[in-house]
């Protein structure tokens, strides 16, 4: 299993932000992901950052797709894949309604069908085609000349039935947010993989992210994440996941506690078939990356949900 970060491209200086990526480097992590708010422009602090930290993966999780046409993310993704020799991961998904339509003012419906039109439209793109597509939600007619950039992986956010379809069938794999080990291995590792098949497809990676702490006071720590998150546990994506395991809020999702328990709830996400970890980490940010670093090599003792 793969271990990887997880930052925000923003709180801090354009600078501070970039460091990241060989803090992640140093731990002896596999990746850093960005995630992209109001701030900084993650898929640029990706770029930035993959020069900063020689073979290191970097990515983003995730760019909204709504606000960014094919065409000019293709333009952008070639250009970080190019900047970073071919490291970069290019993550997207619809975002949420109070982002989409209340910050950008662009209807949000049917995001399942939209991001299926805009891979349709960005894939060949990203291969240098001609594209002349025209669809529900959005046309593409162009193609980019990016000479020497070879197409970059792309990972969707994918946590219902639908998206997990669509990641299957069009994307390299998904990437979650406040997903237990459980869900992994019931419902995200088989249903991705069954519309891989279906579709003739390698098998997907599948990306867990999750928030880790190292503290003697774990619930302590869910109460500050409610606090912080609790917008998010309303967000319909959210919602549904969050209902399918059975828990009120995204806080409910964090492993938190000593090192032998966060350990444990660790390797679980092995067990249940994510390929990569993606560890948001929360006070002692450097230690809680090099026990996260520790299990690199996890052995997999089962995978719940893996199809027959």
């Amino acid at each position: 299993m793969r271990i990887g970060m997880f930052a925000l491209a923003a709180g801090a200086p354009l600078d501070d932000v970039v460091a990241q990526a060989r803090l992640a480097r140093d731990a002896g992590l596999d990746s850093v992901f960005f995630g992209h708010v109001p701030s900084w422009d993650a898929l640029m602090v990706a770029a930035l950052a993959g020069r900063e930290a020689p073979g290191l993966e970097v990515g983003t999780a995730v760019l909204p797709t709504w606000p960014r046409h094919p065409l000019a993310l293709a333009s952008q993704a070639l250009t970080a894949q190019a900047t970073t020799g071919g490291r970069f991961t290019l993550g997207i998904g619809p975002s949420h309604p109070p982002v989409i339509e209340g910050a950008h003012g662009i209807p949000y419906e049917r995001p399942a069908r939209h991001v299926r039109e805009y891979l349709s439209a960005l894939r060949p793109l990203l291969r240098g085609e001609d594209v002349e597509y025209r669809g529900e939600t959005l046309t593409a007619v162009g193609t980019v000349d990016a000479p020497g950039a070879t197409p970059p992986p792309v990972i969707i956010s994918a946590l219902g039935p639908a998206m997990l379809r669509v990641a299957g069938e069009l994307a390299d794999g998904t990437v979650t947010t406040w997903t237990g080990a459980g869900a992994i291995g019931d419902h995200i590792v088989p249903s991705i993989t069954r519309a891989a098949e279906a579709a003739g497809r390698p098998a997907p990676r599948v990306l867990a992210g999750v928030v880790v702490a190292l503290t003697t006071d774990p619930d302590g720590v869910r109460r500050e994440l409610a606090e912080q998150f609790a917008a998010a546990s309303d967000f319909p994506g959210y919602r549904a996941i969050l209902d399918r395991q059975g828990l009120s809020g995204v806080h409910e999702t964090v492993v938190a506690g000593d090192e032998a328990a966060v350990e444990r709830e660790l390797r679980r996400f092995a067990d249940a078939g994510a390929t990569d970890l993606l560890i948001s980490p929360r006070g002692d940010v450097p230690r809680v990356l090099e026990v996260a670093a520790s299990l690199r090599s996890a052995p997999v003792t089962a995978t719940r949900g893996a199809p027959a």
